[in-house]
């Protein structure tokens, strides 16, 4: 066997280009977001170094003199934190003492300035540009150019205050709100890869098992298609060669048994001649009747075994305007056949066959019952369900799953050549199933009997 190469089209190459040109997107979607992303891009406030800044800075400031903290805070100052130190005794410093602020910001700062100061100040302010404090005149930044300044305010062990402003918000989402992001981010990409991946491997699985399934309801179409990855071109080839050994198969039956139907069929009428010999009129009636009945059970054998359904094309058709034929038909023979249904419903499949199917089910209602009827409805998959209901004796339970077995009749009684040969209900069931449905028999609990015949949707 060849080995496939890397540019054959195959289930491997195509999940291995998949994964790769995922992987490349993935890159790309990276670098737009962390170009494009805006604060959810940046890295959060602790790894930006704004608080270990910060946290330094009151350090040094809180140990200097008092002479000296105003000059080392202003010193501290960078194009993105300032500060500035304000005397107990100051408007500023007032300003802030008596300011209204969250608890909630300020546990949250202090969950962040902790681990540089290690003990808690005496007062510790946090807010932002919307708190009335920040339009305090002589504040330590521009509110024109800085309209979303972050603010936080030390109080020391004399009473002064520190203050520390971010000019602006440089540093992303915390931690737990990035972590809840990623993972949003991560999950969503990972379907959607696996759908696109998943896509690509089934569609040809998809493809191959509808045209298997049109093979059987299309059996003249001998060969699939060989497309698709190598390994469903394989699985095609298989298949293709399969359906054709069948159809060999089939050809040498049908011609061995039109060999034996016209092989009997010379010493059947060889027996009927001499038969105008025999000199007792009943004799001769009985052995007329067992040659008419031997030569019926060849013909219906023969037609049977032929499958002349498998041998039609599935063309679009008006199913209720056949059914509705066929019980107008039966309604002129004085058989009071009734149809209920749409008055119009296209159907794909083999016409001539269906016709055959739903004819010798009413036949077989007229004759062992009463006239049926006919009813169509629409099923839930898009398909359709034809119930032929007559009110007769119905079957018995146990023979309900073997009327459709070939040659069996109900009364083994029966004349033949008023109740057919036992195939008729095999043929129906065969023809039904090559149009991709199903048949089947129940009794109703009214009386009578209901004949469901299941039609699928139309593809």
């Amino acid at each position: 066997m060849k080995r496939p190469s890397f540019m054959e089209d195959t289930i491997a190459r195509r999940l291995a280009v998949t994964v790769t040109l995922a992987a490349a997107v993935t890159l790309v979607l990276l670098e737009l977001f962390f170009t494009f992303g805006g604060k959810w891009a940046k890295p959060d406030i602790q790894e930006a170094g704004v608080v270990s800044q910060v946290g330094a800075v009151i350090r040094i400031v809180s140990a200097a003199p008092a002479s000296d903290r105003e000059h080392l805070a202003r010193a501290a100052n960078t194009d993105e934190v300032h500060f500035a130190w304000y005397p107990s005794d100051s408007l500023l410093a007032q300003a802030l003492q008596n300011g209204h602020y969250s608890s909630d910001e300020i546990s949250e700062g202090w969950r962040f300035l902790q681990p540089y100061l290690g003990q808690h100040p005496d007062r510790m302010v946090v807010f932002q540009e919307n708190n009335p404090v920040s339009r305090t005149a002589g504040l330590p930044y521009d509110r024109s150019r800085f309209d979303d300044a972050y603010f936080a305010g030390i109080q020391l062990d004399d009473g002064s205050w520190i203050l520390c402003v971010a000019l602006q918000r440089f540093w992303g989402l915390y931690a737990f709100e990035r972590f809840c992001l990623q993972f949003l981010m991560f999950a969503l990409w990972a379907i959607a890869v696996s759908l696109i991946a998943s896509r690509q491997l089934s569609r040809p699985i998809e493809h191959l098992a509808g045209a298997v399934r049109s093979l059987g309801l299309q059996p003249r179409s001998a060969r699939l298609e060989e497309d698709g990855p190598r390994e469903i071109r394989l699985v095609s080839e298989t298949i293709n060669g399969m359906q054709a050994q069948i159809q060999q198969f089939i050809e040498y039956r049908t011609t061995m048994l039109a060999a034996i139907s016209h092989d009997l069929r010379t010493p059947l009428t060889r027996i009927r001649l001499r038969g105008e010999f025999i000199d007792c009129p009943e004799q001769q009636k009985n052995l007329f009747r067992d040659v008419d009945e031997m030569q019926a059970m060849i013909d219906g054998a023969l037609s049977f075994f032929r499958n002349d359904a498998s041998r039609e094309d599935s063309i679009m058709f008006d199913l209720p305007g056949l059914l509705q034929t066929i019980a107008n038909d039966y309604c002129d023979q004085e058989f009071f056949v009734e149809y209920d249904g749409p008055a119009k419903a296209g159907y794909v499949g083999q016409l001539y066959a269906m016709k055959r199917v739903f004819s010798n089910l009413v036949e077989n209602a007229i004759k062992y019952a009463t006239p049926p009827t006919i009813t169509l409805e629409a099923s839930g998959d898009g398909g359709y369900r034809i119930l032929i209901r007559d009110r007769g004796p119905g079957i018995p339970p146990d023979a309900l799953s073997e009327v459709f077995e070939p040659y069996f009749r109900l009364d083994k009684s029966r004349n033949r050549q008023t109740g057919g040969v036992g195939l008729g209900l095999t043929s129906a069931q065969t023809i039904v199933r090559s149009n991709g449905g199903d048949i089947i028999m129940v009794n109703r609990p009214e009386g009578g009997l209901e004949v469901q015949i299941i039609l699928p949707k139309i593809r």
